[in-house]
């Protein structure tokens, strides 16, 4: 669980800002806006030297009066950085910072355990025929070679036979097609 910075709005007065004098953090963090009055806009900004470890997505967030909002402080670097962090209000006429500290994270030297069944291939399910998958194909191409034969017996016609010869050979593609899938 990260640690929270909390900047508190509108408490003392009308335009106040209340920040902490100092804050530490050894990864990324949440700064949580509290509004104690009317809806308002804070500007956030990190400093150079801040800037390197640590990035802030969006600097302007529009706070509803007597709400709260969470702001990100991502960390982007693994070193340690010293600078301020600037909390503005009233369109610049309030300011205040917090001397921020980003310490080197902390790791952790745990290794990760992996179970021995997942070393092991995973069995793959068998593969079901385009026909088990959609029997409406079957009964398609049933009814479509009854259909042709029927038409080729009854007019007896060259064209026919090689209109069922494509047709046959655009069934066989068909299906092929619909195995791969």
């Amino acid at each position: 669980m990260s640690d929270v910075l909390p900047v508190h709005i509108n408490r003392e007065a009308p335009q106040s800002l209340a920040v902490p004098d100092s804050f530490e953090a050894s990864d990324s963090f949440d700064m949580r806006l509290v509004n104690h009055g009317g809806s308002c806009h804070v500007h956030i900004h990190l400093d150079d030297a801040l800037s390197e470890q640590a990035a802030i997505d969006v600097p302007n967030h529009h706070v509803d009066g007597n709400g709260e909002r969470l702001v990100r402080v991502t960390r982007i670097g693994d070193g340690t950085a010293r600078g301020k962090l600037k909390v503005v209000t009233a369109y610049g006429a309030t300011t205040r910072y917090v001397d921020l500290q980003l310490t080197e994270p902390v790791s952790t030297d745990e290794p990760v355990i992996v179970g021995e069944e997942l070393s092991k291939p995973q069995p793959r399910p068998a593969e079901s025929s385009p026909f088990e998958r959609r029997p409406e194909i079957l009964v398609g191409v049933v009814l479509l070679l009854g259909l042709t034969v029927g038409t080729v017996a009854l007019f007896q016609n060259a064209v026919l036979v090689l209109g069922v010869v494509v047709l046959v050979v655009g069934v066989v593609a068909a299906l092929v097609v619909a195995r791969s899938d």
